[in-house]
């Protein structure tokens, strides 16, 4: 019995009306199951029955689908169905309709309606799929549900299917999709129960379900077990399979059972694929083994197999990075005569590479090359540019690369932009910085939180505070929310540059916000230590330690570094005994610096028992552990010792640096063996290693002292000539030792000098010539350098004063000492040092005379 309702009211679908309507149209033509050649004007006809489901099909059979879901009455009666009735609809039009009818109308209530299917419903469409081979409309399903259901959802979806599907067509193929869904969303236990109930039912997973687990557990001993499965199951494994096991292989280090793995012979008959001995290639080359990785090539060529552009750019990358780029090169050159074109990424490689050597102009060559073969550098071409500008320090050339990839239209990324601002704050050249930062807020990208860290931490350690605040507040207002990073760098910039007042406010202010960060506590502990208030330092390590913050190896040496430096060996020994006790280990930072102290103290055993004690625990010691070593046999004398722990430094890898051979070559000249001492810098020059000017100062030095004084000339002018970068150090050496031989000519030459070269020429410098040409009776040329000093403006110390002024008066140049006195008088230095004068001077009649 129909009963007529109120004038049609068309709905309009608001989502996928455009693909629904169609779809409908195509299916619900026919008279028996459409209604769609009625005029909108007809009233139309529904049930007066109180069934829903009886309802909602009626109306479907009379109106058309795509008119009865549109219209107000549907809307009406979609408020009261519930699950359990959607079902109902859904299964009947499967079987009285078609699928197409169940699936149009599963669709319109969940896109158009927002409606939630049970997971019966949902089974009911994948199983449709399934045997319509609409496999992916079946996957989708699929992972739908399991989005829905979440982890550790397999028992109950595999318990549904059981007792209401289990003699469905296709169902099998349901199995296996949701077996693979399981996996692809990286539930593995839920997979492998899957597996389980498939094996009981003698359903067969497919290769890509196996494949897709295989790869999951491809870190894990589960691996075998699982390929095992699907060798016994009858599966037959493809390339991917043979790929997913060299990766597994690989990413558990067996890289030589992965080598075998590529010469077992196959079930199927057929080789491993190039992709496998991609990826064992590639494993060989990120370990540094080129030569492996060059033999499998190799075997690959054996087997007939023919490397693709990928074989060969993971060589080259192998071999620049080796430092092997002539050979890379040439492995260009072959790709090419077999046919493969290098590509961009080939040639990025060798950019790099060739960067990487410090050789700028085959860089340039390189890329020539790549422009004439029709490719155009890209992104990643320009960012290698960039860097590698900025690691020889170039800058200016990497800053002209950024506006050359601007002014070209490039794809812009912040790598640039970030590469750029940390060498400019590197330098010092804030102000370019800060530019650069607005043009890349001007080019579209807005800046992220790492960008912003990079200049803010910039700005901090060049002392520039305040523009690093601003940058800080420009974060906040952008809901960038700051990490510890940048809060460290505030902290280590007000520690560097500011009182010690002024970090303890910022630390206090910082740990209200993140309590528990050690990181704020160790940069706050080696601030008060390196001020020397190791009793504040102790007072935060109590605090760490009362708050349950687990402190670091970081906060006891900065804490062991503090007793160390206040001599305080018993406490710095004790807190070395406590480290273990929370769960950490001395680190060779926390061996060196004891050793160091004890060197010091000038306890030989304690630090060579020290270093057994670091080697026997496994921690490798530094080049800088070893200068310490070596710097307490020199010390004591034991300098054969020294050179043996030198050269047993090259021995082990370590690479030592100037002040370790300075440290050799001083004692050398102290124990009057010159010619050991340059031999040594021989042998620095042979390994490398430039002289510094403290090398050269200890020379020149140790020339002077030995009595050598010619030989010391000749060095200073032969460096000169050869430019070589000397301190002021060395000229005062010179200008010393020429005064107290009692050659003032070749000192005022060298003092001379030591002007035109702009050096800052303090009171102590002035006070240690004039006080050897004192010293000398050569008191007109302390007269000269007196003049001199004051003529640029600075003013003679009390001793000096008392110095001249009795060197003046035994020399009996009166007018010397008269003037002397008035400029005693004129900056109140008399005054001060009156008590201290001879009584054998007669000041009250000099000074009368000077009044006079």
């Amino acid at each position: 019995m129909l009963t007529r309702i109120h004038k049609w009211k068309p709905y309009h679908f608001s989502r996928n009306s455009a693909c629904l309507c169609p779809l409908a149209n195509s299916i619900f033509t026919k008279p028996s199951v459409s209604a769609s050649n009625v005029e909108e004007e007809r009233e139309p006809m529904v049930p007066s029955c109180s069934d829903p489901v009886r309802e909602v099909l009626a109306g479907l059979r009379n109106f058309g689908f795509v008119n009865f879901l549109r219209g107000e009455y549907f809307r009406s009666v979609f408020s009261t169905l519930n699950q359990q009735q959607v079902d109902r609809i859904i299964d009947c039009l499967r079987r009285e309709s078609s699928d197409d009818a169940a699936l149009f109308f599963f669709h319109a209530l969940r896109n158009e309606y927002g409606f939630r299917h049970s997971k019966d419903s949902q089974f009911v469409v994948a199983h449709v799929f399934a045997s319509t081979r609409r496999f992916r409309d079946l996957q989708l399903v699929i992972q739908q549900m399991i989005d829905q259901e979440g982890c550790g959802s397999a028992p109950l979806l595999c318990e549904l299917l059981l007792d209401n599907f289990r003699d469905w067509d296709s169902n099998s193929v349901v199995w296996d999709t949701l077996a693979f869904a399981y996996s692809r969303y990286e539930m593995v236990n839920d997979a492998l129960l899957v597996l389980a109930y498939m094996k009981d039912l003698n359903f067969q997973a497919s290769i890509p379900t196996y494949n897709s687990l295989l790869h999951n557990l491809r870190r894990t001993d589960m691996l075998w077990d699982i390929y095992n499965k699907m060798r016994d199951n009858g599966i037959s494994e493809n390339e991917y399979t043979d790929s997913i096991l060299t990766d597994g292989l690989c990413e558990q280090a067996g890289l030589q059972d992965a080598v075998l793995f590529l010469q077992k012979p196959k079930v199927n008959g057929v080789g491993p694929p190039i992709v496998s001995f991609n990826t064992i290639m590639s494993r060989f080359c990120k370990l540094g083994l080129v030569d492996e990785a060059k033999s499998l090539f190799c075997m690959m060529l054996k087997q007939g197999l023919h490397p693709d552009a990928y074989s060969y750019n993971i060589l080259i990358h192998g071999l620049c990075i080796a430092g092997s780029i002539e050979e890379a090169v040439n492995f260009t050159d072959q790709m090419e005569n077999e046919g493969l074109k290098p590509d961009i990424v080939t040639y990025n490689i060798l950019v790099k590479g060739f960067l990487l050597l410090g050789l700028m102009r085959g860089a340039w060559q390189l890329i020539q090359k790549m422009m004439l073969t029709g490719l155009s550098p890209d992104v990643v071409t320009y960012t290698i540019l960039i860097c590698g500008h900025c690691r020889l320090g170039n800058i200016d050339e990497g800053l002209k690369l950024l506006e050359e990839m601007v002014s070209l239209g490039c794809q812009l990324s912040f790598i640039p932009y970030s590469i750029l601002l940390s060498s400019l704050c590197k330098c010092g050249r804030v102000k370019e910085a800060l530019i650069l930062f607005d043009d890349l807020k001007t080019s579209g990208l807005k800046p992220d939180l790492i960008t912003y860290s990079i200049l803010i931490h910039g700005l901090c350690k060049l002392g520039e505070i305040q523009s690093a605040l601003q940058l800080y507040d420009e974060i906040c207002s952008n809901k960038i929310l700051p990490n510890s990073f940048t809060h460290s760098s505030f902290l280590l910039a007000v520690c560097e540059y500011g009182t010690i007042r002024e970090a303890r406010k910022c630390f206090d202010v910082l740990t209200r916000s993140e309590p528990q960060n050690i990181v704020f506590y160790n940069i706050m502990i080696n601030r008060y230590v390196k001020v020397g208030n190791i009793g504040e330092a102790v007072q935060l390590y109590k605090s760490v330690i009362e708050k349950g913050i687990s402190p670091t190896i970081v906060t006891f040496n900065s804490l062991i570094y503090g007793f160390c430096k206040n001599k305080n060996l018993e406490e710095a020994r004790q807190l070395y005994e406590a480290i273990r006790q929370h769960g950490l280990l001395p680190s060779t930072v926390t061996y060196t610096i004891l050793m160091n102290a004890l060197c010091e103290e000038g306890c030989m055993q304690g630090m060579i028992k020290l270093l057994q004690q670091m080697e026997a625990n496994d921690v490798v010691p530094t080049h800088i552990t070893y200068t310490v070593v070596i710097k307490g046999l020199c010390k004591h004398g034991r300098l054969n010792e020294s050179l043996q722990v030198l050269n047993n430094m090259y021995i082990k890898g370590l690479h030592p640096d100037q002040i370790t051979y300075n440290t050799i070559i001083q004692s050398f000249c102290k124990a009057h063996n010159m010619i050991k001492a340059f031999q040594l810098v021989g042998k620095m020059i042979m390994h490398k290693l430039e002289p510094t000017p403290a090398t050269y100062n200890v020379l020149i030095n140790g020339l002077c002292i030995n009595g050598r004084l010619e030989y010391a000339d000749r060095l200073l002018t032969c460096l000169e000539d050869q430019n070589v970068c000397l301190s002021k150090v060395a000229y005062m050496v010179m200008i010393k030792a020429h005064c107290a031989k009692g050659d003032v000519h070749r000192a005022v030459l060298f003092f001379h000098k030591m002007v035109e070269k702009q050096f800052q020429i303090s009171i102590n410098d002035y006070s240690a010539v004039i006080n050897r040409l004192c010293k000398r009776r050569i008191i007109t040329k302390a007269k000269y350098f007196f003049s001199v000093m004051l003529s640029n403006g600075i003013g003679p110390d009390e001793k000096l004063c008392k110095t001249m002024l009795i060197a003046f008066y035994k020399s009996g140049d009166q007018g010397s000492v008269s003037e002397l006195l008035a400029e005693m008088i004129k900056t109140g230095l008399l005054s001060l040092i009156i008590n201290e004068i001879p009584t054998c001077i007669p000041l009250g009649s000099l000074i009368g005379s000077i009044h006079k």
